[in-house]
């Protein structure tokens, strides 16, 4: 029997590439919103208008290879922006390490492709329960594809208005970047505005609208609330104008409520999939139980044999041992490290793979099993006696390893699954990911100090990154390995805040479909205004455009939301990419942007128009 051709070399090409363009895209856009997408549909639809459309070539299983590669590659974006950048936030490193950067990344997702081999059997096929919804949504496209219809148009449409909207708002200046407006009502201020980024548009889209409003809703009791109750206690902000004393409210108070909320949040996530953690732990013993060390004859059973994913995770053991050695400048430390990193990512990772089959990696808990791995080592390493700047680096080093590994085996769960469905063979499948892990892996840190000399990283100033993981885990291992100082009075009033809304959640579970979920809340607060209210916009196009297709039924939302999910993607990577180019300019010299028009009401006029254009090519697709 033959079979098609599938890790083809031009589709192996074609994935690296990917990975390393979709990673810096997911790297500016989860440092800007603080949440990651899911590059899986539109590498498939990329894969599909090159391989089929251009080359005149390649079948429905290079075209899993080229989007398994690219997602992999993707998902590791995640992985690195939620850690690394704190070690820069909390001053233990002066800027972004080229080779201790890209072994975090290339060690953790080596860890998340080798801990998820032996649980495809048990968990992405042997379980009717868990869905994997992102992984069986990628394969109707592929399959979609496959006969024809692909949304590649739309997707290359939207990838040319991102780029040329963020060229008019950061290279020249037609559109502005923000516009806000601050006033004062006797002493309290009042604060709000709109970033003028079209990728914010593009992820509420893809969130939907319930999580949209709840991320808006944390940054309504930060900058609505918080803002106009607190500025009266504040007499030194009456010497300035009303909008730099709401910048300053929020950077020096209001925002370390996210801090609070986002730590207790996170516990919360654990807690609340407990059962679901049990069920994947107990799964994870039986799968290591069943992997074969010989290939089965099927070809949807090959897979990678015992040997060698144990050669393959000494050759991960080593160098993370000497990785550690070097950051900490102790063997004993180094070995400690080693271990905690070890249990914790193979513990995490079980849980990780189990839960998105359940709900999907996009409301995987990324968070608090980050937030859990690094409470777990700095606890240890406390009880040890380090502290200081190697207890930071240390804490943080382990948590970089494992969130790589957590974010990278959630994506692989849904490649499997995809490949599962489509008939992929999953040895090949397992080895490419490796390739996703190991191309953008050292290009991060480059990304990443780009970024953060153009526009700055967690520093609280307006039009920089947020970063609020990073920010999260630069503050929590800031104070308990330093004296550093927090406005605990801040950190405990978001903890109390994130208490209500779990309250509120429980409630509402009881009784309708909308959710309270304290995450985004949490998040929300610790982002600009103008960030959330882009998000919020796209939740709402998105829920307009569910409204209308109703009544033409489920397939007809389904084709809309498809194709407003691919046109949501192509402005985002658009922007995010351009904005990786201008950074580049800006590094080198360049003084941007060139302001040509100062005008608000044309800014505004434009961004809506694009919100509209989304939920027209959206609900044109439902018609059909």
């Amino acid at each position: 029997m033959t079979f098609p051709p599938e890790a083809s070399a031009k589709a192996i090409t074609l994935g690296i590439i990917l990975a390393i363009v979709l990673a810096a895209a997911n790297t500016y856009l989860g440092l800007k919103v603080g949440m990651t997408v899911s590059a899986s549909i539109p590498a498939a639809v990329i894969s599909m208008a090159i391989l089929r459309g251009v080359l005149r070539s390649g079948s429905i299983l290079e075209n899993n290879i080229v989007q398994t590669i690219a997602s992999t590659g993707e998902s590791l974006a995640a992985g690195i922006i939620f850690t690394v950048p704190a070690l820069v936030i909390a001053g233990v490193w002066g800027d972004f390490k080229f080779w201790e950067t890209g072994l975090i990344a290339l060690l953790g997702g080596t860890l998340g492709v080798m801990f998820m081999v032996p649980l495809r059997e048990s968990l992405v096929i042997g379980d009717p329960e868990l869905v994997y919804p992102e992984g069986v949504a990628c394969s109707k496209v592929l399959e979609a594809g496959d006969t024809g219809g692909t949304g590649a148009k739309s997707l290359f449409q939207a990838l040319g208005l991102g780029v040329a909207f963020k060229v008019l708002v950061s290279a020249l200046s037609i559109i502005r970047s923000t516009v806000e407006g601050a006033f004062r009502i006797g002493q309290s201020i009042f604060y709000g505005g709109f970033d003028m980024s079209v990728s914010l548009i593009g992820v509420g889209y893809i969130v939907g609208p319930n999580i949209a409003i709840m991320v808006f809703g944390g940054s309504v009791l930060g900058w609505l609330i918080g803002i106009p109750i607190m500025s009266p206690n504040h007499p030194e902000l009456a010497s300035m104008s009303s909008l730099d004393a709401a910048w300053d409210l929020w950077d020096h108070n209001i925002r370390y409520m996210g801090v609070g909320a986002m730590a207790v949040s996170g516990v919360w996530s654990l807690i609340k999939v407990r059962a679901s953690i049990v069920h994947g732990l107990k799964a994870v013993g039986a799968a290591y139980e069943k992997v074969s060390g010989h290939l089965a004859v099927d070809r949807t059973a090959l897979t990678m044999t015992k040997r060698e994913v144990s050669v393959i995770m000494l050759l991960t053991m080593i160098p993370m041992f000497f990785l550690y050695a070097f950051l900490v400048h102790s063997f004993a430390i180094a070995a400690l490290t080693t271990i905690i990193m070890v249990i914790a990512a193979f513990l995490l990772v079980s849980v990780a793979a189990y839960i998105c089959g359940v709900v999907g990696s996009s409301n995987s808990p990324v968070s608090g099993m980050t937030i859990t791995a690094v409470l777990f080592t700095a606890a240890i390493l406390l009880g040890f006696g380090l502290k200081g700047t190697m207890g930071i680096i240390a804490t943080l080093g382990v948590a970089g390893v494992v969130c790589c590994a957590v974010c990278t085996a959630g994506d692989i769960s849904q490649d499997l699954k995809t490949g599962f469905l489509v008939g992929a063979t999953p040895r090949k499948q397992q080895w490419v990911e490796l390739l996703g892990v190991l191309a953008p892996a050292f290009t991060f840190a480059w990304v990443l100090s780009l970024l953060h000399n153009a526009w700055g990283i967690g520093t609280g100033e307006p039009g920089s990154l947020g970063a609020p993981q990073a920010s999260l885990f630069a503050s929590l291992t800031s104070a308990m390995f330093t004296d550093a100082h927090l406005p605990w009075n801040m950190v405990w009033i978001g903890s109390l805040v994130a208490v209500g809304i779990i309250v509120i959640d429980e409630v509402l579970r009881k009784r309708t479909k909308f959710r309270a979920y304290p995450m985004p809340v949490a998040v929300g607060i610790y982002l600009p205004f103008g960030t959330t209210s882009g998000l919020f916009l796209g939740g709402m196009i998105a829920w307009v455009m569910r409204l209308l297709t109703r009544k033409r039924g489920p397939e007809a939302t389904e084709r809309a939301q498809t194709r407003g999910t691919l046109l949501s993607s192509g402005l985002i990577a658009g922007e995010a990419l351009t904005g990786i180019g201008l950074a580049v300019a800006i590094t080198s010299g360049a003084n941007l942007p060139i302001t040509i028009i100062d005008s608000d009401l044309l800014s505004l006029g434009i961004y809506l128009l694009m919100g509209l254009y989304v939920l027209q090519v959206s609900l044109k697709a439902a018609r059909r």
